[in-house]
């Protein structure tokens, strides 16, 4: 089957595990909520005895690896040709919902260590911007 669009994450290869997962599920929710479930190719996939499990895109998920740096150039340049996007830094952990908001609020992006990037676009644009990144490995 033919995609037009690519989903691709691409996380800080610098970060535990867990961390690195917990940021994955943060900017895959967040982008989710930002686009349709057409746009995504989301079934409901269902077993014989009935059972559904709902909202499984048809499309390949790509997880990547990069470095903080590497990750914030690609959503500027994500940003530079509106791909969508979501992204977690280092100032979305630690403390309250609130307390991180604040963290967030008064530090300037320079300061911003990039935990993940997962983008959605037409296959030829995202390709450019993660083609020399490698395949997340733990």
């Amino acid at each position: 089957m033919d995609f037009e669009h690519k989903l691709v994450a691409v996380l800080n290869k610098d970060l535990p595990t867990g961390v690195a997962l917990n940021a994955l599920g943060h900017m895959t929710i967040g982008l989710g909520a930002s686009l349709d479930a057409q746009t995504l190719r989301l079934n409901n996939y269902k077993d014989k005895d009935g059972n559904i499990y709902p909202n499984i895109s048809q499309m390949p998920f790509i997880v990547l690896q990069a470095k903080s740096g590497e990750i914030r150039k690609a959503v500027i340049a994500a940003k530079d040709i509106n791909i969508e996007h979501g992204v977690f830094v280092d100032t979305m952990t630690g403390g309250s919902y609130t307390e991180q908001l604040a963290n967030t609020s008064q530090t300037t992006e320079d300061q911003l260590t990039y935990y993940g990037c997962v983008l959605f676009g037409e296959i030829e644009d995202v390709v450019s911007l993660t083609k020399r990144f490698s395949l997340w490995r733990n």
